[in-house]
This record gives C-alpha cells, sequence and structure tokens, in this order.
C-alpha cells in the first residue's frame, strides 16, 4: 500500500470513528425503574402506565430500541415496597418513576444518586423529599396531585349535591403534615358553608369502620376523603361504608367514584403520568431534577356516579352534571346526562363513536352501552371532535 493511499484510509477511520460512536451513543438503551403501590390488575395503575408510555413514545422512546422499563408492582405493604425500591435501585437504572410518597420515601432511603419522578406526590416539602417546589435541590421532582385550596371545594361540592348535609367528617392520615393542612382548610370553609366539620383519623381499616358507624348514629352526614395513603388502601372499605350508612362521600379521585363512590373532584392523574414521561425524557437527555421544578396540576376533573346518588335518594342538579368531565350513570339516566356538554357532544358524533367501539347502531343508541364498552379521555374526545 503506498504511503498516500495509507495516510487516506487512517484519516477516514479518524473521521469516521468519531460519528460511529456518536451514533452508538444515541442508540444506547436508557434503563426507566418503575415502582407503583399497586398489584398489576389494578386498573387505575393500568391506565396511569399506559400514559406514561404513551408519552415517552411520543417524545421518541421505543422500548428495545433506546430504553428498557422494569417495572415493580409493589401492592401496598410498605415491607413489599421496600424490597422492590432496593431491587430497583440494585438494577442500576437511569431514573425511577414512583407513584405517592409510600414509595417516593423508601427510594430516597435507598439512593440519593439515582434521578426520581413522582407524578403524583402530597406535599413533597412538608414530608423533606424536596428543599423547595421551584428548586427541589437533590434527586427528586414531578408533580403534585392538589393544591391546599382546593380542600375547601370538596366541601363546596357536597353541600352541593347533597343540601341536606350539615355535619361532615373528613377522613385524613394523621401522620402526614398534610392531612392536618387540608382539615385546616376545610374547616376555615366550613362556617360560611353552615357545615360542622370533624376530623376522621385512618391509621387502620378498625379504626375507619369504628369512626363512621359513630359518627353515622347521627342524621344528615357527609364525608369527605383527603388524598393519602391509607386512603388509596382502604378505598373499598371506605365505598363500602358510605353506602351501607347512606352517607353522601366527596373524593379526591376518579378511581374511588368508578368503585361506587358518589363524586370525585381532583388531578387528572393519568394526564400527570403523562407530563411524568415529559421530566423522564429531560432527565434523560442530561436535565438536573435538582432543576426541574415540582408542578401542581393543571388538570382538574369532576366525576359523578348517577347509580350511586340514586341510591342514597339524590337528584344531582343540572348545573353540576353540565360541569362534569365524566358520568358513571345507571340505564334510566340518559335524560339527565343528556345536559353534559361531553354527552351532547358525543350524541352528536354517535356514528363515529359506535364504529370505533363496534356498537350496533340498529339498535336505539344509548350513553349507558357506550360506558360499557369503552372508557373514554373526554377532553381529548371533545378536542378531536372540533
Amino acid at each position: 500500500m503506498r504511503r498516500r493511499e495509507f495516510i487516506t484510509l487512517i484519516g477516514g477511520a479518524a473521521v469516521a470513528w468519531p460519528l460511529a460512536a456518536r451514533a452508538q451513543q444515541v442508540e444506547r438503551v436508557r434503563r426507566i425503574g418503575v415502582l407503583l403501590p399497586a398489584t398489576a390488575d389494578d386498573p387505575a395503575f393500568q391506565a396511569r402506565l399506559a400514559a406514561f408510555h404513551q408519552g415517552l413514545a411520543l417524545l421518541g422512546w421505543t422500548i428495545g430500541r433506546n430504553v428498557r422499563i422494569d417495572t415493580r408492582f409493589a401492592t401496598t405493604n410498605a415491607a413489599e415496597i421496600r424490597r422492590h425500591a432496593a431491587e430497583l435501585v440494585a438494577l442500576a437504572p437511569d431514573i425511577i418513576l414512583a407513584h405517592g410518597g409510600s414509595t417516593v420515601g423508601p427510594l430516597l432511603q435507598a439512593t440519593r444518586s439515582v434521578p426520581i419522578v413522582f407524578p403524583v406526590i402530597g406535599d413533597p416539602v412538608a414530608a423533606g423529599y424536596v428543599d423547595s417546589l421551584a428548586r427541589p435541590g437533590g434527586n427528586a421532582t414531578g408533580f403534585m396531585t392538589f393544591e391546599f385550596s382546593l380542600s375547601g371545594k370538596w366541601l363546596e361540592l357536597l353541600k352541593e349535591i347533597a343540601p341536606r348535609v350539615t355535619r361532615a367528617a373528613v377522613l385524613r392520615d394523621p401522620t402526614q403534615g398534610t392531612g392536618t393542612s387540608q382539615f385546616a382548610v376545610i374547616q376555615a370553609a366550613a362556617p360560611s358553608i353552615r357545615v360542622e366539620v370533624n376530623p376522621v383519623n385512618m391509621r387502620d381499616a378498625g379504626e375507619i369502620e369504628r369512626a363512621v358507624a359513630a359518627f353515622a348514629r347521627a342524621p344528615n352526614g357527609g364525608l369527605i376523603l383527603t388524598p393519602s395513603g391509607p386512603a388509596f388502601v382502604h378505598r373499598d372499605l371506605i365505598v363500602t361504608l358510605a353506602a351501607r350508612y347512606k352517607l353522601p362521600a366527596v373524593y379526591n379521585e376518579r378511581s374511588f367514584v368508578a368503585a361506587g363512590g358518589l363524586v370525585s373532584y381532583g388531578a387528572n392523574e393519568v394526564d400527570q403520568y403523562r407530563q411524568a414521561a415529559g421530566y423522564v425524557d429531560r432527565i434523560l437527555k442530561g436535565e438536573k431534577p435538582a432543576d426541574l421544578p415540582v408542578q401542581a396540576p393543571t388538570k382538574y376533573e369532576l366525576v359523578v356516579n348517577l347509580k350511586t346518588a340514586k341510591a342514597l335518594g339524590l337528584e344531582i342538579p343540572p348545573t353540576l352534571l353540565a360541569r362534569a368531565d365524566e358520568v358513571i350513570e345507571s340505564r334510566d339516566c340518559f335524560a339527565a346526562v343528556a345536559h353534559s356538554r361531553f354527552w351532547q357532544i358525543l350524541l352528536q358524533k354517535s356514528a363515529v363513536i359506535a364504529a370505533s367501539c363496534c356498537l350496533d347502531l340498529s339498535q336505539r343508541f344509548s350513553p349507558s352501552a357506550l360506558c360499557g364498552a369503552v372508557t373514554l379521555d373526554q377532553t381529548a374526545l371533545i378536542h378531536d371532535m372540533g
């Protein structure tokens, strides 16, 4: 080989090598850990996780090509959560997605270097997870599920949906400062709404059963459930007790209403999982969680269960139905849900929706048939319908 040819070959290789190395770096597989305080068959968490995956895909992350996701369903057992947290950290992931304080706390005990994004959290400052909302300062950041002013709206909603209520039991986690703060906001709003409020602690199932049974002995009562780990753990019990004692109840999250609760008003947690994918993307591309502010909710949703309202003997005001983002209804409430803007748009486009849901339009279309066939993201649906 001639000297000039050899120099040209070496020079070409020197140019090509950094380009090839850069291409390999772009396509290297990043590892995301996910820690959830639920079982794998929980429909609420399935929807949240699907939204997270969707958000990642829209940002260019493809499982098997440039990202791997290790998901741990740790149930609500504290020992299991700690075990799965340690296992995930041992895998040396690039980042971990963790739902709520029950998972974020154990993860922060296990690592102060692996970035953590929480799509759902109560008050991360009070819990010590971040230094401040604007400057988290550590290895964790993400999205809050509420602002404290929202707590007063739960009491207003209870009075609106059940005007005869004059007493409200506020179920809270006494071990968390957020429960105390939320009750303080509700208590401050109570005189103007003419409702007497009483705190009820949620340490375990027995305490909840005894407290609700005692509260229900007097008439005109209602419940407000503040968000917390115990609230989620005892979701089915609380919904069952509200039905047993005929107590109108306001919850902070849709899954309670889907389980048979009366009404919920709170952050759209599915949407927050989608937003969390954006923070994961930014951190994987070099930004630091310490510099990404903790964000308050941008989308709240009102969900009403008309079947439960009927069982409680309540007539839902048409103005409230019109504001509802979602109405879970029984067979005979077509006229009621027709007041909702969502259903008005839905009926106008029934042929399109029915076709996508494989419904038989030869039969009379009803919202209840559609509800049984598919769960819809109403905000997206209204946007798509123009």
